[in-house]
């Protein structure tokens, strides 16, 4: 039996695991924002609907334009993309035949892209030992050995921030050695835009750093990301990149998204105060649990965490698997940050679960 790879699909997760679809289920394997897209893009709707029939800009525009002024960086640092996954499929091209840096357990599309394009990945796992924390003076003894490492920050699937002094100790070790540094920033702003990078490519010439408008904004369906790096290094990208590879559709709703100032802000807020919640729920029943800085949070039961991820399969309620997260290997459950509503009836059958171990 071979799970998912990735989460937010429960129709493909109950086939393959030959379980029948239950009438309800309620999903926290995907992290995406739970209250859906921002109201002002449903309102803005037949405005929208105006870009079917054009042609789109090949540069992404208005959304290019929007995401530089919202980070205050030039067009020419910024590529926008077919959603993070095309980004990553991009750079992933651009080290074929070298060698890369990956920091387990990460997100599994970092070594599947690298694979898939030739590149060697290499590989250092984080210690469960002391919460899965950067293995920081592995990494600066490696780094003089491979041309680039990946980065996500906050890591997906442990929610882990790193310090903007350890951020900024690789970057600064990478430029001396020559070796790039890409930053995953798809889950930064769950946590504050003043966290982000992004500030800091100007001074880092081997720095590029890749973003998502899927999870903050609710709109995994018409894919939309962003990398910002120094320009040249966006004009060697770009030409691996097909034309018109940015839908007209989604360049106009990255534009009302980056205006949402209110909703990010209650977002935050609210991501916050449910994984307080879930925190110290799971800690009361003897769960360790990491320190998440995301909408979502990892946590390792006392009794056997693939037997409760199974058991509450059986009554609707998909958590996200471990089974491809090098070193959680099914024991840790990842727990998206959902509805108040939701964040209760899990509580609920959790509480059940474990009264009867």
């Amino acid at each position: 039996m071979r799970l998912p790879e990735h989460g937010a699909n429960s129709k493909r997760l109950y086939a393959s695991m030959n379980m029948p679809l239950p009438e309800e289920v309620l999903d926290f394997s995907e992290n995406c924002n739970p209250v859906g897209p921002p109201p002002s893009i449903v309102e803005a709707w037949p405005e929208l609907l105006t870009t079917l029939n054009s042609y789109p800009d090949p540069d992404g525009q208005p959304f290019l334009f929007a995401v530089s002024t919202f980070h205050q960086v030039e067009e020419r640092q910024v590529l926008v993309g077919n959603g993070a996954a095309e980004l990553l499929s991009l750079l992933a091209g651009h080290y074929q035949g070298k060698r890369v840096l990956l920091i387990d357990p990460t997100f599994s599309e970092y070594r599947a892209t690298l694979i898939a394009n030739g590149a060697e990945v290499v590989s250092l796992q984080a210690n469960e030992t002391d919460g899965f924390q950067l293995p920081m003076q592995r990494i600066l003894e490696s780094l003089p050995k491979v041309n680039a490492i990946y980065i996500c920050t906050p890591n997906n699937p442990t929610g882990i921030l790193p310090t903007k002094s350890e951020l900024l100790m690789i970057v600064e070790a990478a430029k001396n050695s020559g070796t790039d540094v890409v930053l995953d920033e798809a889950f930064i702003d769950f946590v504050d835009e003043e966290k982000s990078f992004i500030s800091q490519v100007a001074n880092y010439p081997n720095l590029l750093i890749v973003r998502s408008m899927t999870k903050m904004y609710a709109i995994p369906g018409i894919r939309l990301g962003y990398l910002i790096a120094h320009p040249k290094r966006i004009e060697s990208l770009k030409l691996r990149a097909s034309h018109w590879h940015v839908n007209g559709l989604a360049a106009e709703i990255g534009v009302w998204c980056l205006r949402e100032d209110a909703y990010r802000e209650q977002t935050i807020q609210h991501a916050q105060r449910e994984r307080l919640k879930m925190k110290q729920f799971l800690r009361s029943h003897d769960c360790k649990v990491l320190d998440s800085s995301a909408n979502y949070l990892v946590m390792k039961p006392k009794q056997d965490g693939k037997k409760l991820y199974h058991d509450l399969l059986k009554q609707g309620i998909v958590l996200r698997h471990s089974e491809n997260f090098r070193g959680m290997d099914g024991r840790w459950l990842r727990i998206g940050m959902k509805s108040e509503k939701m964040m209760d009836t899990l509580r609920e059958a959790m509480d059940q679960w474990f009264k009867e171990q």
